[in-house]
């Protein structure tokens, strides 16, 4: 007996929200019209280091070369921003960046690694649509294969892909996670809603490095994102300056948007905020050990890029706080602890680093 499909995709959304996934909707695995863009900003390198995103061609514009069969996709979003986060969140973290003392990890990254946390209830969504259709094609991503998710959101109606290149939701802002099920069902799509950035800029402008170079067009090799998370070579030292005091991720362009005055707050607990990192200071942060840093980072997403790059990341912020003229003495003393440090990578950083203590 075949399954209703109707009913089927009028169902999804409401188990995905029974999963604690904030909005659920379907879109057709067509995304053509994306290949041209995708393939010029390949050639133009503006991927960096990334290079998983030339590595499969044009199979992330095309779901059922990805996954054979792929007909559809259910695209989820997961709200991120923690239930703990100050009324004011976007002024309390400007605040933050403020202090040059300060280390700022970027909000989603504060809490537990989402991509464990999105995947196991893309899973089970799928899990309870077998309930109804028995064994059916099928395969959950969460930022872990070639996939378009923004372009594949927009079609599903979760948003539109603001002048920054992230999803806008209009009842939640940019603060959250997508994820994907590619699935051999013929279910109905759902429409794509219209953008709504209009004549704001305010994005572009915000960018410390200018990495967004133009509306909706990003050069990774300049944003600080990228920088200190992808990158795992030496930071460029023309743009260590203008990092300040991020050591991983940047929520600049996030922080200004309009839209998100209405980001929702997290309705699991997996995001909320662990070992401090919303309140940490550099120089406690430089001190942890590998060991250290690998036990208090267990199950985070700031893990995954390692010691030698953590302390790669502080030490041009503590830089940069040295010479905005913060606790000079202090951030040496802990500078030179490092200088001789067994990775070439983070003593070329220390030292960069003491010279701006001059």
């Amino acid at each position: 007996m075949q399954p209703d499909l109707h009913a089927l995709a009028q169902a999804i959304p409401e188990w995905g929200r029974e999963l604690g996934l904030a909005e659920v909707r379907i879109a057709a695995a067509d995304l053509t019209q994306e290949e041209a863009g995708l393939q010029a900003w390949l050639d133009a390198g503006m991927h960096g280091q990334m290079n998983y995103m030339a590595s499969h061609g044009m199979k992330r514009a095309r779901p059922a070369e990805l996954v054979p069969g792929t007909l559809r996709v259910i695209s989820a979003r997961l709200d991120y921003l923690p239930q703990g986060a100050s009324p004011d969140w976007r002024a309390t973290e400007r605040q933050r960046q403020a202090d040059p003392g300060a280390a700022v990890v970027s909000v989603y990254a504060r809490g537990r690694d989402y991509h464990k946390v999105l995947r196991a209830r893309l899973q089970r969504l799928a899990e309870r649509i077998a309930q109804e259709t028995g064994p059916f094609g099928y395969r959950a991503f969460t930022d872990s294969a070639p996939v378009l998710e923004v372009a594949l959101a927009g079609h599903a109606g979760l948003g539109w892909r603001g002048k920054h290149t992230l999803l806008l939701n209009r009842q939640a802002g940019s603060m959250f996670f997508l994820g994907e099920i590619y699935t051999d069902l013929p279910l109905p799509v759902d429409a794509p809603v219209d953008a709504h950035c209009g004549a704001c800029h305010s994005c572009i402008d915000a960018c410390p490095t200018q990495a967004i170079v133009g509306p909706y067009r990003l050069d990774a090799r300049r944003c600080i994102s990228y920088l200190t998370i992808e990158l795992k070579d030496s930071i460029p030292e023309e743009l260590r300056p203008l990092i300040g005091n991020r050591v991983y991720g940047c929520d600049d362009c996030q922080l200004v948007c309009p839209w998100n005055k209405f980001a929702q707050r997290a309705v699991l607990p997996d995001f909320e905020v662990r070992n401090g990192l919303d309140g940490a200071g550099l120089i406690e942060l430089f001190a942890w050990s590998e060991e250290e840093f690998n036990r208090r980072l267990e199950g985070s997403p700031i893990r995954r890029i390692g010691h030698e790059c953590w302390l790669r990341n502080i030490a041009v912020a503590l830089g940069n706080a040295a010479a905005a003229g913060h606790s000079q003495a202090a951030i040496v003393t802990a500078l030179q602890a490092r200088i001789d440090h067994p990775s070439a990578m983070v003593r070329e950083h220390v030292e960069w680093a003491l010279a701006q203590c001059r």
